[in-house]
Parts: structure tokens; sequence; C-alpha cells
């Protein structure tokens, strides 16, 4: 199972909305296949597995991450009927589908064809693995990761806003590595104002050359609730190989909404509250799209409002060795602050590393503590 969990691995970023799996045949004491999900829409990993097997599957043992799926709403066909022609003697699962349409009936069907099953063999890593995708199917919400770089005090921006740039290449690399990882990206319209941020994944060629863009790109996602979003923004522009997604209120100015669709930019009005985009709806909008993940990139006005509805499931904060003081600097999260300290929200699972000069700071967020605060 251990292999079949770092095989699995190897499709990260590229199988989302479905979960990463990774699957091994073992007949004899030898290992006969092996395979992962490499992306969606193409076969399932263990289809790919038992194909490499061959005849050699019958009276074998399967390892599998993740329960076999054993439903048609979707573009690849159901892989139960396939582990059962197969004629295995066992399959070993790490974890049930958390999905409503799978949990548990992969597995019922499997025993009623006669082949023994065992579930629960390194579970919790499987379930870590896989806990962008569990998370969406049973909330409706990409999983929110909040990044950001900062100084050692807590700032983004000076109190004019510069931001540019106050962490090292090194981190701003990982940020893009990061970006590759996701389904969208979501700023606010004050974050396009002052950066004109591109909001697209570039790696570096080699020295001296300018960044290369790949050709799979995360839906760029603004939150304008008025349509202020400038015209010559980079985000709009139709050279770029990524989508572009506004998200407005319905108080918005129809012209605009009007002149934006003309160029091709969709644009999602949504009921304002407190005359802002709602941030639970649009993360529901975008779950029903099949965003399973979804990186900010915002200011603390955004992160805010985030944060406060208890939306935020990660955070990646990228922490340089500088200093910047003084009430007015832009903080990671605006708005008020609690009155106590036992209102503060302690990171789970945390991890620090070195990246470049910075320090990449990584947690998650409690679950108890997202509930409170929503």
């Amino acid at each position: 199972m251990g292999l079949a969990l770092r095989l699995a691995t190897r499709g990260k970023g590229r199988t989302s909305p479905n979960p990463m799996v990774g699957a091994v045949v073992v007949s004899g004491g030898r290992i006969v296949g092996r395979a992962y999900h490499r992306k969606a829409g193409e076969p399932h990993a263990e289809v790919l597995a038992l194909h490499q097997a061959g005849p050699r599957a019958r009276g074998a043992t399967l390892y599998l991450t993740l329960e076999p799926c054993c439903h048609h709403a979707k573009r690849t066909p159901p892989c139960v009927p396939l582990l059962i022609a197969a004629q295995l003697r066992r399959v070993v699962v790490a974890m049930k589908d958390p999905n409503p349409s799978v949990h548990g009936r992969g597995l019922q069907a499997l025993r009623r064809a006669g082949i023994s099953v065992s579930v629960g063999c390194l579970e919790e890593e499987a379930t870590a693995l896989n806990r962008i995708y569990c998370h969406w199917v049973t909330t409706g919400r990409p999983w929110v990761i909040l990044k950001a770089g900062m100084t050692l005090d807590g700032k983004i921006a000076t109190a004019r806003g510069e931001s540019q740039w106050i962490t090292s290449p090194e981190a701003r690399r990982e940020a893009h590595r990061l970006r590759g990882e996701v389904d969208a990206i979501l700023v606010g319209v004050g974050t396009v104002q002052a950066d004109d941020p591109k909001l697209t994944v570039r790696v570096p060629r080699r020295a001296g050359m300018t960044d290369m863009v790949r050709p799979w790109q995360p839906l760029r996602v603004i939150a304008d609730s008025n349509l202020t979003i400038p015209s010559t923004a980079a985000v709009l522009s139709r050279r770029s190989l990524a989508k572009t997604l506004i998200a407005t209120t319905t108080k918005a100015p129809l012209r605009r909404v009007r002149n934006l669709r003309n160029a091709g930019i969709e644009v999602l009005p949504l009921e304002p509250q407190q005359g802002r985009v709602p941030m639970g709806n649009l993360l529901r909008e975008l779950g029903r799209r099949g965003i399973a993940s979804l990186l900010v990139e915002g200011g603390g006005t955004l992160n805010a409002a985030l944060w406060k509805e208890g939306l935020v499931n990660e955070v990646r904060l990228f922490v340089s060795p500088l200093l910047l003081g003084g009430q007015d600097a832009k903080s990671v999260i605006g708005g008020a602050s609690p009155a106590r300290l036992a209102d503060a929200v302690k990171l789970q699972g945390l991890r620090v590393r070195q990246v470049g000069s910075d320090f990449l700071v990584q947690g998650l967020v409690p679950p108890q503590s997202t509930s409170r605060r929503h």
C-alpha cells in the first residue's frame, strides 16, 4: 500500500476534480501491475494496473488507495465491473470514497462477487493525500489555501500598497509551483489595480531567459463588487492561455457587465452581502463547476472576508526577514482583530522550511475553528 500511495502522488495537480489514486497488483508475492491516475478523464489507476497485469491478475491481490467507483456519473466507465471480471482473489483498500455516489457501494459489490475485501490499510495517509477531494465532495466547496508573502511582523505591503517584492526569487518560484497544483486562483480587484498580476503559472527556462508559461493554467477568479477592474488589466488579455471569471454583484453597472462579456470575459453576478461579493456563495458556485482547490492571493480585505466566514482550510505564508512596523502597513488578515487570545486560531500539522532567504510556514485550519468563525 505504501507503494500505491507513492504512485498516487505522481498525479498531483492533474487529476482534479478526481482524487489521486495508486494501484498495485500482487500475485505469488510479486508485483505484476502498478499504475496511478494520471489525469482527469483518463483511465483510473486500477484499470491501468490490471491491464498491465493481464492474465496474472486472476487470483491476485489488488492494493488500492481509494475505494473503486461503481457509478456512471463521470467521464470514464465504473471500475468495479472490471475488477470483478479480472477474477481477483482479494482487494485491499486504504479508505472508502466519501463521494455519496460511491461510499461503500463499490466495496459491497466486490464482496457480493465473492472477492475478499479489506479496508483501512494506511487509511490516515490516504485521507491526508486526498484531503482536497474529500473536502470538495462532502461540502460542495473548494479547499481554500490562503497564501501570502509577508514580513516578520506580518505585513504584506507598505501603507501605500507597495509589495513587490517582499519575498525572495526562490519563494516566488515556489509560489508558481503551488499555482500549478490548484484549480483556481482568487484575488480581489484591489490587488489587480495595485499590482496588475498575470496570475499564471510560469517556470524559468534557463538563466538569462524569460519565464515560460505552462500550457495548463488555473482559472483566474477576480472578486469585483462594482466592476471597477481596469480594461487594460493583464487578467483580461485575450492573449493569455488562462481563463478569467469576474465575480461581481447584481448591483454592478449593466454597461460594464456587457462590455466585459463582449470582450470574452465571463462575469458572474451574485446577490450582494453588505454590498460585497458573497464569499460563501461564490465558493459554492466554484465547487459546482468542479473547482476543488482554490489559492487565495489577495490582500488583507479579501483574506479577512474568507477568514471570518470560516472558509479558509489551509495557510501557506512565506515569511521574509524584514520588518516594516507601523499600524498603517497592510496586514495579512485585515479588519478588526478578536478581543480575546482565546479566539485566536492555532494551526494544525504545522510545517516550516526554508525557501531561499525566506521561510515557508504551512498549516491546516482546525475544522472546529472554521465552524466557530462561520
